[in-house]
């Protein structure tokens, strides 16, 4: 008896201090919103068929760029009436589509992330459905009518046929949405949403839909994305929105030839428009982008496309990497149907995204310190500082060499490449060569 107790002790012992699934769940803590890193996943991108497995499989390839938090684009059913298959035409909010795989490959996707330090969030599509989604049945009033109020129309002004525009006067369809972004929340853990036309949805909507989600997520810290510009995101309880402005200002430097010194306007406008501790996001491509230009093409070519993210990502804002952009993939990617992208394709340019991520996470001036500009009409030049520590940032924005008068407290600065290790010491003149870009400590 006395060796029978003895052996269950042992076991007792080996089941308590083995590792759970529920406790690697538990140990996982989402990041501050000013040190979010995003990476975002097109599932038709990574296979054909059973995509949400796919991306389970890449987990270390992904987590090992740096980033943090996985966004996911939409893997609802796809509405078939007037449908073009686009993923975000919806046909019901609480399942996935037989073509990414099950809930159940979905809920593994979300353990998986967890398990390596990732929060995941979901896109979530409040301002419509599709045609079929059985709420344009049972609930017409749901929608919005014509001036004649007989028929239900689709999103104006866009060209969106394939859906039907959410009547947001209707309390019982707000509510309908918010118990359906509870699901993913409380059933299937997700981390929180990135919201798609956000703007398109009226403000006081989301007020009482992410406070209920913070409820319901009981204790939880969720994060939430807004595919927006307005300021009212902020009160309505985003942690962030989309650097669109400054986007479209990096192409006009990058391929207009406008000064650099454009970026500085541009970056402080947007964050004059927003509060204290929230935050841009900030990209070269994204889904919607990258179905019309890559950033190769976009922006010259590789290098180009690399001067153009450290512009963008250090300056300020959350950074993102669209799935397929590690690898340089040239051509457009049409999110509508599956294009096969060659992971391997490209390992110099992985680990210099991989690079430039780690630069970002292991410093706190970049994350959290102010901008000093040097404006210049050809080179970005830029500090990054806080009481500890200062980063001076180079980026030379032109196709051919470029050089400009190094500033005066930084002449004769004998500083360390935060991208390569190497030493180097400032002269009186910055000259860097097609796309170069440094960052120095």
């Amino acid at each position: 008896m006395k060796k029978l107790l003895y052996l269950f002790s042992i076991i007792a012992i080996l089941v308590a201090c083995k590792p759970s699934t529920d406790s690697k769940q538990e140990s996982f803590k989402m990041p501050a919103v000013s040190d979010v890193a995003m990476y975002q996943v097109n599932p038709r991108v990574f296979a054909p068929e059973n995509s949400l497995n796919a991306v389970a499989d890449r987990i270390d390839s992904i987590r090992n760029l740096g980033v943090n938090i996985m966004w996911v684009m939409p893997i609802y059913p796809i509405g078939i009436e007037k449908g073009k298959n686009s993923p975000y035409c919806i046909s019901d909010y609480k399942a996935v589509a037989p073509e990414f795989g099950t809930i159940d490959d979905f809920k593994h996707l979300a353990q998986v992330c967890h398990e390596h330090g990732m929060g995941i969030i979901l896109d979530w599509v409040a301002n419509h459905t599709a045609w079929d989604h059985p709420w344009v049945k049972e609930h017409p009033d749901w929608y919005t009518h014509d001036e004649k109020a007989d028929t239900i129309i689709h999103p104006r002004p866009w060209d969106w046929f394939d859906v039907a525009d959410l009547n947001y006067d209707n309390q019982d369809m707000r509510a309908a949405m918010i118990d359906a972004m509870k699901f993913w929340i409380t059933e299937v853990g997700i981390d929180g949403f990135r919201c798609d036309v956000a703007d398109g949805v009226p403000a006081d909507f989301w007020k009482d839909a992410i406070d209920q989600l913070r409820a319901a997520a009981k204790g939880r810290d969720i994060l939430m994305l807004a595919e927006g510009k307005r300021s009212d995101n902020f009160t309505a309880g985003f942690d962030m929105n989309y650097g669109w402005d400054f986007k479209d200002s990096l192409v006009q430097v990058f391929c207009k030839e406008k000064p650099a010194s454009m970026l500085f306007e541009a970056d402080k406008k947007e964050y004059d428009s927003i509060p204290d501790g929230k935050r841009k996001m900030r990209f070269t491509t994204n889904h919607d982008h990258s179905t019309e230009v890559t950033p190769p093409v976009q922006f010259t070519n590789l290098r180009g496309s690399m001067a153009a993210y450290v512009a963008t990502v250090f300056l300020h804002g959350c950074p993102l990497i669209y799935g397929s952009q590690e690898v340089g993939y040239p051509e457009p990617i049409n999110f509508f149907k599956y294009v096969a992208v060659d992971w391997n394709a490209n390992a110099a340019l992985y680990q210099e995204y991989a690079t430039l991520i780690k630069v970002i996470n292991d410093q706190e001036a970049i994350r959290n310190g102010s901008v000093v500009p040097f404006p210049d009409d050809d080179i970005l030049l830029f500090e990054r500082n806080t009481d500890k520590e200062r980063i001076l940032v180079a980026v030379n924005v032109r196709n051919a060499e470029k050089k400009m008068t190094t500033p005066t407290d930084w002449n004769g600065y004998k500083g360390v490449s935060l991208t390569n290790g190497k030493k180097i010491t400032l002269g009186e003149e910055i000259i860097l060569q097609p796309f170069e870009y440094i960052i120095l400590k």
